[in-house]
């Protein structure tokens, strides 16, 4: 598989002829005459989406950082520290790994919106952090000090990596679901334990933080999720059983890192997040994902902590969760079924 030409005036291809990967695209953005309407649809749901993290009022965590238990402490820092690598690594594959083989246009865009809104959630972590924390620098260190963090990034760096060096169609292909593991467990995961704080009055702004990341992150999720199902009818070959085997191994192996890390961080002492719950949360995330892209569950697990859901999304007046400050966007949450 080759990177896409960005300049291509000889390409005749026909706009029902794209493909998710492997076409011939010319190289413009005619965005009046597209394949893949749901791709479009996206766009403009993200675009409605745009937030600045200097919005989010951050004041009242300084004080209740300094209250948190020694255990509540450690893991904030350690979640932080999770996400912080994980957006930086999503940055940086969506423009240089992934993006350079697609060849539909209108997924070419909003790719780059979904790269740019990877940043700005680096930049929250950053406020977050060096706003709240007493540890700013020995947090931004933890992804390659904290033995237990690392082996779960380098899972994660492992499948990218095996698209940058070896850019096959069915490494591609597992890279997307790489993206909703990705996207889809482990983030799923760090948030939890912010909104475990916040549901016990504590990390208020935190949360609020949080709940506008997630919902640039099921936009994500969304996304990927679609070019998995695009592919799967343009391209039924490369779905072997073989490399859905591997599909299935890359989720197990996600989840037994995602439970083992919970458990690490929370130490059976954070309050409503059990050893037990942990792993059937990760586990109920894993199916969700499967199924979404129809695939087998793994699990067949109950949601076991269903308040989470609630404490992700804004309200039907599209306020501040817990302040009721007017938010001034046109879209307040979306589902994952909304596509």
């Amino acid at each position: 598989m080759e990177r896409k030409k960005i300049y291509n005036p000889n390409s005749q291809e026909r706009t029902n002829d794209r493909k998710i990967f492997g076409g011939n695209p010319t190289g413009i953005f005619e965005l009046n005459d597209i394949k893949y309407q749901w791709a479009y649809n996206l766009w403009e749901v993200m675009l409605n989406n745009t937030w600045f993290p200097k919005e989010v009022d951050m004041t009242r965590d300084v004080g209740d950082y300094r209250h948190l238990t020694d255990a509540e402490k450690t893991a904030y820092d350690k979640v932080l520290a999770q996400l912080i690598f994980m957006d930086s690594l999503q940055t940086n594959n969506l423009i240089d790994n992934i993006n350079p083989f697609i060849t539909s246009p209108e997924i070419n865009l909003i790719l780059v919106r979904q790269a740019f809104e990877e940043a700005l959630h680096s930049q929250s972590y950053a406020v977050m952090v060096d706003s709240i924390s007493t540890n700013s620098a020995e947090i931004y260190e933890l992804w390659r000090r904290d033995m237990m963090l690392k082996s779960k990034n380098d899972a994660i760096a492992n499948v990218y990596d095996e698209l940058a060096q070896n850019p096959t169609d069915e490494n591609i292909v597992k890279a997307m679901f790489a993206n909703q593991i990705l996207e889809g467990i482990y983030f799923y995961s760090g948030f939890t334990y912010i909104y475990t704080l916040a549901r016990s009055g504590k990390m208020l702004g935190s949360a609020d933080m949080i709940r506008f990341i997630q919902r640039d992150e099921v936009t994500h999720l969304v996304l990927f999720q679609n070019m998995i199902r695009s592919t799967k009818k343009e391209r039924p070959e490369l779905f072997t059983k073989e490399l859905l085997d591997e599909v299935y191994e890359m989720f197990r192996q996600a989840v037994k890192l995602e439970s083992e890390w919970g458990k690490y961080i929370t130490q059976g002492q954070i309050l409503g997040l059990t050893n037990d719950i942990i792993e059937q949360y990760i586990q109920y995330l894993a199916d969700e994902r499967l199924q979404a892209v129809g695939l087998n569950k793994l699990y067949n697990v109950e949601h076991p902590i269903k308040w989470v859901d609630n404490f992700s999304k804004f309200n039907d007046q599209k306020s501040n969760f817990f302040e009721a400050k007017n938010t001034n966007y046109s879209v307040g949450s979306l589902d994952l079924d909304d596509f």
